[in-house]
């Protein structure tokens, strides 16, 4: 059976198999504590740790004081490209360390200075808190370009899942607040919107079955949210306008919910003349991104992604 947005490719099959075997279960069913302890310990899927790529750990700029974040350098020397990496989980959670091996991978691929960044979680620190983290490590990133070893005038924001939520909305509240400059947006199976079915057919076509489920992402926007109003910074595709925002490099999954809000962000921003690529996964589930041990497929995302910071072309300032 060919891979299509109907039909799960043959690896995503059986590990979907594999993981109702072991007693997978909906975040709703789970909890919180629960639900984070299940996505640290699913680093069995990502495959073995890239060796190459030189890391450090240190403190960035917060909104309310300073935050963990782990530096990925290929060895690129001046001139890299720098991205402030923003990992997924739902707001809720997902960590540096679950994404290290992306992040690695992502570096080695792009020859960028990837900054993998611990920002504050729901339901401990709801919107706005994670989103004012993001803007704010982006801007010492930038401040500290030069010790970092990346270059800032290719500042990119990047992230998958409520990471590339937080990415875009990052974009928009540099644009709107007036830095800093970012050179470009790489959004990963973006989360743009709370559920919206009517508008987006994926989140009828795969709500359950492939991963992830709506009803796990309503479940991580009442955490993220906590009762606020939904406005452009918590839901980009909401922003009434998208012009000026930096050109955008867009993957979606075909087997996701979030897939048809992926696309229409896509749409808006071309409409608004901003560049962008946009690339879909058929047959591909939310989250392959951290398969790469399972899914073959995230080899190719990750080669992707480091084509489009290789192959971007950056402002002269």
């Amino acid at each position: 059976m060919t891979p299509s947005r109907r039909n799960p490719a043959p690896e995503v099959v059986d590990l979907l198999d594999r993981l109702r075997d072991k007693g997978m279960r909906t975040y709703p069913e789970v909890g919180v504590l629960r639900a984070r302890g299940i996505v640290e310990s699913s680093r069995w899927m990502q495959g073995e740790r890239r060796d190459g790529v030189a890391t450090r750990d240190l403190l960035v700029g917060g909104a309310a004081g300073r935050l963990p974040a782990r530096v990925y350098d290929p060895g690129v020397g001046a001139g890299a490209p720098l991205v402030v990496y923003l990992h997924g989980g739902g707001w809720v959670t997902g960590s540096v360390a679950v994404a290290d091996r992306p992040c690695r991978e992502i570096a080695a691929a792009s020859g960028a200075v990837v900054v993998s960044v611990e920002y504050r979680r729901a339901p401990e620190t709801p919107f706005p808190g994670p989103v004012e983290d993001a803007l704010a490590a982006t801007a010492w990133a930038a401040e500290h370009a030069a010790e970092l070893g990346g270059d800032p005038a290719r500042l990119v924001v990047a992230g998958d899942s409520a990471g590339g939520n937080l990415a875009a909305a990052t974009a928009l509240m540099a644009r709107d607040r007036g830095g800093p400059t970012i050179a470009r947006q790489v959004l990963v199976y973006p989360v743009l919107e709370p559920p919206d079915p009517v508008a987006h057919p994926s989140y009828a076509e795969n709500a359950e079955g492939f991963m992830l489920t709506a009803a796990d992402m309503a479940w991580f926007w009442a955490h993220y949210l906590d009762g606020a109003a939904v406005v452009p910074e918590a839901a980009p595709l909401r922003a009434p306008d998208l012009a000026g925002l930096p050109p955008a490099s867009i993957a979606v999954a075909g087997l996701d919910p979030l897939r048809d809000e992926g696309i229409v962000y896509a749409e808006r921003l071309r409409s608004a003349g901003v560049d962008v690529r946009l690339r879909e996964w058929e047959g591909l589930v939310h989250g392959f991104l951290w398969m790469a041990g399972e899914l073959p497929q995230a080899a190719d995302l990750v080669s992707w992604i480091g084509d489009e910071l290789k192959g971007a072309t950056w402002a002269s300032r």
